[in-house]
This record gives structure tokens, C-alpha cells and sequence, in this order.
């Protein structure tokens, strides 16, 4: 039986080089690392643990109440106080969001509807945007957690888009959209209005877009052309991790990696907009 090796790295941006923090012989998926620069938080089979940033010592349980089923769709809170995720309910196996104390606790679902992938979460904590099927499409939404109310911003009949995520700013949220043929990364404005792509790879399907504290980089995952259909984020390939300006330009390939599903579904800059982290895969 194959048997799973993942590894957490982090990047350097100054110096364009990366290491391994720790390895560990089962899957982890989707590290975060939280805003007090102190912990990584990831997800494996169904539960969240945390991690020293320096790796030290074993991952630590975040208890999470009901949320037992939980995928590498989790964000921290701008302030670090708590922690949304996407659990898979009991009821009818479909994904909703969840929130929870930071230091752990009971889960309180925020999306009856689902299934619900979360992605982004308001740097003023108001809303929240997560990709979502809704009758027979799979499109970006975003919800008022003051009212409840749920926004569709993109359209099914032009694909499937995934991936919201805000800027630091709360100004914008960035995606990923089929809609012009690949898969590209994309931006709008926090109502859905002036939907913008800013990437244009001819040789790469770009996923994950996520957005440094200072508001500078993009960091984002791409497959290979012709490895997968456009709109399928696998596990288990040959990926890369490309960088380009937030203000948008040209994207340059910093890591190629074994990976996909799992290496950077969710924003895991550091505070300090120097480093970020990734999972990196080997199979024995």
C-alpha cells in the first residue's frame, strides 16, 4: 500500500528559497499560519491541529465540537480570535461553514445551505465568500453575517469559479474562473462589480489566489496544461507555485513541486508579508 509523506515548507521571498519544517508520515493539508505569527494550523483526516511556527513538538487537537469532518477549506479571523472551516454534516454529507474559537470549542454553522466551500473571510469580519452549488452551479458567493444574506457573483453558465478569497485591504476578492478557456485568476470588487482577469497563462491552470498582508504579492497554485481538465484540482501531480504583483503584470514560477489538492487551498502568508507556507507531497 503507497504510503504518504507530507512535507510543510516555507518560502522566503527575499531570498527565493525554501525549506522543510517538519515532515509527517500521514496527509496534512492547507496550512494557515496565524496572525500573531505563532502557529500553523492545517487540516488531516477530518480535524484541525496547530502547529509552532519553528515546528517543535507534535501538532496540537483543535477541538471543534460537531466539526469532525472538516476539508483544507479554513480561514483565521483578522484579529485571530477564531476560526472558520468547511464540515461536512452528518445529515446529508454536504459541506457548510463553521466558526469556532481560535483556542477551540463548539462550532456554530453560519451557511444552512449547502454544499458550502469556504474560502475568504472580511478583514472587518462582515462577511464571508465561499463557492457554493446552488441548484446544477458551482459559483462564488458571498454571505452577510449580520443578516444572513447569501450573493451570488458569478454565473454557472460561464463555468466554474472557486477560490474567493479577500484582499487585506477588504476592498477586493480574488478568484479563480474558467470562463475565458483555463483556469485563471481573477479579481472583483467586494459587490462582484468590475470582475477583472489578471492572469493570462497559455500553459497553466492557476487556482488559490492568495493575497500577502501587505497587499503587494499574489501567491497561487498552477497544474500543467493538459494534466487535468481546467476546471479539476487534483491531488498527487507535478504543480507549481507562481508569484506575480498584486497590481497584476507577469507571474513568475518560484517552486515546482509534487502536490495539488492539499498545498496551498487556503492564504498562509506570514504577518509580515515575508514567507509563506506550503505542503509539499512524496509518495513511497
Amino acid at each position: 500500500m503507497e504510503k504518504i509523506i507530507s512535507n510543510l515548507e516555507i518560502y522566503d521571498v527575499a531570498t527565493g528559497t525554501h525549506k522543510i519544517i517538519k515532515s509527517f508520515p500521514y496527509l496534512i493539508e492547507a496550512p494557515n499560519w496565524s496572525p500573531d505569527g505563532k502557529w500553523f494550523v492545517f487540516n488531516s483526516n477530518g480535524r484541525l491541529y496547530r502547529l509552532p511556527i519553528n515546528g517543535d513538538g507534535e501538532p496540537q487537537l483543535i477541538e471543534s465540537g460537531i466539526a469532525q469532518k472538516c476539508n483544507n477549506d479554513h480561514v483565521i479571523s483578522s484579529d485571530g480570535k477564531e476560526i472558520a472551516v468547511s464540515h461536512h454534516t452528518i445529515e446529508d454529507g454536504n459541506s457548510r461553514i463553521y466558526i469556532l474559537p481560535f483556542e477551540g470549542g463548539e462550532a456554530r454553522c453560519i451557511t444552512p445551505n449547502g454544499p458550502s466551500y469556504l474560502h475568504g473571510w472580511s478583514p472587518d469580519k462582515k462577511e464571508m465568500a465561499y463557492c457554493a452549488f446552488r441548484g446544477d452551479a458551482h459559483v462564488v458567493h458571498t454571505m452577510n453575517l449580520e443578516t444572513g444574506k447569501e450573493t451570488a457573483h458569478t454565473q454557472g453558465k460561464d463555468g466554474l469559479s472557486d477560490g474567493p478569497e479577500y484582499s487585506p485591504c477588504g476592498q477586493y476578492i480574488w478568484f479563480n474562473w474558467v470562463k475565458t478557456g483555463l483556469m485563471q485568476i481573477w479579481r472583483m470588487k467586494r459587490d462582484g462589480s468590475e470582475q477583472t482577469q489578471m492572469t493570462f497563462d497559455e500553459n497553466y491552470n492557476a487556482w488559490f489566489a492568495h493575497v500577502s498582508p501587505n497587499g503587494e504579492f499574489v501567491v497561487y497554485i498552477a497544474y500543467h496544461k493538459g494534466d487535468l481538465k481546467p476546471d479539476e484540482h487534483l491531488p498527487n501531480k507535478n504543480v507549481v507555485l507562481r508569484l506575480m504583483p498584486a497590481k497584476g503584470g507577469d507571474s513568475k514560477t518560484i517552486v515546482e513541486l509534487f502536490g495539488g489538492q492539499g498545498t496551498i487551498n487556503v492564504n498562509s502568508w506570514s504577518p509580515d508579508s515575508k514567507q509563506f507556507a506550503f505542503v509539499s507531497y512524496k509518495i513511497d
